[in-house]
């Protein structure tokens, strides 16, 4: 935004019209930590990573969401109102275009979820024969293991170096976790 040169370590904004990360210094990503700072443009994406450890999300509901891998983030989309569902693919972030209709039923199993700060925070789960790993992560953690899951994917399946780099993922994410 002002032309800072950034460090590795850096914060990010949204733009929140366009759906898109954006890298600023300290400076201004404190510009738009404020609700409706910059008109409502943009907003700070914030560092807050909670593990749900008594999160309910029973086998039903998660095939209600009809997303065909293990992993998925959720988050609230301030422009079009609904929640968006993503999952990693080889192609990126992929868009679940499928209804989102258990999402309400969601929340009421997990009263935590309604807190979530629209457009820079992010449901994520894996489900897996261990069960379900749930957090709440800042909405770039999300496109951080989307770009992981894009630059290691092989073959059908991911291969080996992807399913490793998921695992440890989710451990950095839970180490962050409170």
């Amino acid at each position: 935004m002002c032309a800072e040169p950034l460090a590795d370590a850096h914060d990010h904004v949204v733009n929140i019209e366009v759906r898109s990360l954006m890298c600023t210094c300290r400076g201004c990503w404190m510009l738009f930590t404020e609700p409706g700072a910059g008109g409502n443009r943009y907003r700070a994406v914030p560092d807050r990573y909670a593990r749900l450890a008594d999160f309910a999300l029973a086998p039903a509901a998660w095939d209600s969401f009809q997303i065909p891998v293990s992993v998925a983030f959720f988050f609230r989309n301030s422009v079009s109102g609904e929640v968006a569902a993503f999952y990693p693919s080889p192609a990126g972030a992929t868009e679940s275009l499928l209804p989102l209709d258990a999402w309400g039923d969601l929340v009421d199993a997990n009263p935590e979820l309604a807190g979530l700060t629209a457009d820079v925070e992010a449901l994520l789960l894996r489900i897996d024969r261990d069960g379900t790993s749930a957090f709440i992560v800042p909405i770039d953690a999300c496109y951080e293991l989307v770009g992981q899951m894009r630059r290691l994917w092989r073959g059908f399946d991911g291969g080996r170096e992807a399913k490793d780099a998921l695992v440890g993922f989710f451990d950095k994410i839970a180490a962050k976790s409170r």
